[in-house]
């Protein structure tokens, strides 16, 4: 097959940058139920720009561009030796063009492969069919949203819920359970598959199988049609909403599949996905390798720009009468810092330095190579591109941050530090240090990687790039960085204050239903 290779690179390149139709329309359906001016509603604006501005660039719509995870169907007789070939080769050249961030590392060494093939990297699962054209798949869920996967043995208690049985309502317990505590971490509003039954390995792809299917398709079993139909009408009731922010949407599609399982085991999985739910396939001729026809509708004639695209919060916020916006020069005093509170809306210009999990175990028994002092801290693995023998940031959103939370008290103090963006919030730690030293935690747009890459400007330098690219500390000069106060210098955290109220939500659906 002449032509496979670069089929396939096709359909690498459109699922990192075009999110499909389905989830476009999920996602302006969501916005039409936020109120105006709320959080939440200009969050999604955000959001919408973002899917916009990757689809025009060319460049991927989240910096965490994922496992790369491929479902082929062949012919009987293809030759799947040097199918997989192609499918590395286009993923190396993905990567080297940008569209991939480089993801696949050692687990044992740490080492970045530099080009997202290793073992198990990327994976791909081959099956045969009687049809004469190849059907392949891909998804790439990002690293944000698979921490917050989890699966259930059932029977089992539940926080907020009580004892969740082996039947159809202690499913629908598990469901409910998967959301709250998802949190904001995984990009909220996101899109949910559940995997019944199974053993542990299989109940976590059918899971992740699911979110294949269409956001509005309908289930052809009439109880699990039954089941996504009560969760996506009462997830929502949560209130935990987009970013964990609060909010009318938390949810924006639940899909449930079911298979067998042993006697002694009842496993209900879920793999979450957040809002860029990047995932699209193409039908390939199996004699050229030329696309045929592409499985799911990609890209919008209906842009979902708006007025306030530009714009992370409003001044209304959300329940907040006396918001404020703020513009920060780096370095930032204390003074500064212990004038702002939670809800506030935060301009940086200046210096950033990004830095994830190889960076902050390093500066715990390490000095950092700048000076930190009065500095920000961003949670970020960007994607770069060399352009005339200088790095060009091409992607560049928060990462989850409570990954961070063992280094990062002791780093804020260590250093001075006084501001750390990311997403999802992070704990009691940190907003102690945060109260003690005088910083704030900015909450960015999770998944806006186009969005925050447009207001960096350029590239100082670069420290530990073997590291690898995502996790190296990159200096950046920004401009009009926007971003929201989530934890401040006072004690107050947004995320502690939605995750409480949830919970208090949550346990309305403790009563048997089904």
């Amino acid at each position: 097959m002449k032509h496979f290779e670069k089929s396939v690179y096709q359909l690498i390149v459109e699922t990192s940058t075009n999110l499909p139709v389905d989830v476009r329309k999920a996602i302006k359906r969501a916005k039409s139920k936020e109120n105006e001016g709320t959080r939440a509603s200009l969050s999604l604006s955000t959001i919408s720009n973002n899917i916009s501005m990757a689809e025009t660039n060319i460049s991927p719509i989240c910096q965490d561009t994922g496992m790369p995870t491929f479902i082929v169907h062949t012919p009987v007789g293809a030759n799947q030796i040097e199918m997989k070939k192609d499918i590395l080769s286009a993923i190396n050249r993905a990567t080297q063009n940008s569209k991939l961030r480089p993801n696949s590392v050692d687990s044992l060494t740490g080492e970045n492969s530099g080009d997202n093939i290793g073992e198990g990297t990327p994976v791909i699962h081959f099956e045969q069919w009687e049809k004469n054209d190849i059907d392949i798949r891909l998804i790439l869920k990002g690293g944000g949203c698979e921490n917050k996967n989890i699966q259930y043995s059932l029977p089992m208690e539940l926080e907020g819920l009580g004892k969740a049985g082996r039947d159809l309502d202690g499913i629908r317990k598990c469901i409910l359970h998967s959301v709250y505590q998802a949190q904001g971490q995984g990009c909220s509003a996101g899109f949910i598959g559940v995997g019944i039954g199974g053993d542990r390995t299989t109940g976590y792809e059918l899971a992740k199988k699911q979110l294949f299917r269409e956001v509005y398709d309908i289930n052809p079993n009439p109880d699990l049609q039954k089941l996504e139909e009560y969760v996506m009408k009462n997830a929502n009731k949560l209130g935990i909403g987009t970013m964990g922010f609060g909010g009318e949407v938390t949810l924006l599609g639940c899909k449930v599949g079911v298979m067998n399982r042993l006697p002694a085991s009842f496993f209900v999985s879920v793999a979450y996905n957040c809002w860029a739910f990047r995932r699209l396939g193409v039908l390939i001729d199996s004699t050229s390798g030329e696309i045929n026809e592409w499985i799911y509708d990609k890209g919008s004639d209906d842009k979902t720009n708006d007025a306030n695209q530009n714009k992370v919060v409003s001044d209304k916020g959300n329940h907040s009468s006396d918001q404020k916006k703020v513009v920060l020069q780096a370095p930032i005093t204390e003074e500064q810092i212990r004038d702002l509170k939670v809800g506030d809306v935060v301009i940086i210009n200046g210096a950033i330095h990004t830095g994830r999990d190889a960076l902050h175990k390093y500066l715990m028994e390490s000095e950092s190579p700048v000076d930190l002092n009065g500095g920000i801290i961003y949670h970020c693995g960007p994607v770069m591109a060399k352009v005339d023998n200088e790095y060009v940031v091409k992607a560049a959103g928060p990462t989850t941050s409570i990954r961070e939370e063992p280094y990062q008290g002791d780093i804020i103090k260590k250093f001075g530090i006084r501001a750390v963006i990311g997403k999802g919030g992070m704990g009691a730690k940190t907003l102690s240090a945060l109260k003690e030293h005088g910083g704030v935690y900015l909450n960015a747009i999770g998944g806006a990687a186009q969005y925050y890459a447009e207001s960096i400007k350029k590239v100082d330098s670069v420290d530990f790039l073997e590291f690898g690219i995502p996790e190296a500390m990159w200096h950046l000069q920004v401009e009009g960085f926007a971003a929201i106060v989530t934890m401040d210098a006072h004690g107050n955290s947004l995320h502690a204050d939605v995750e409480k109220s949830s919970l208090e939500k949550l346990a309305q659906f403790k009563e048997s239903v089904f």
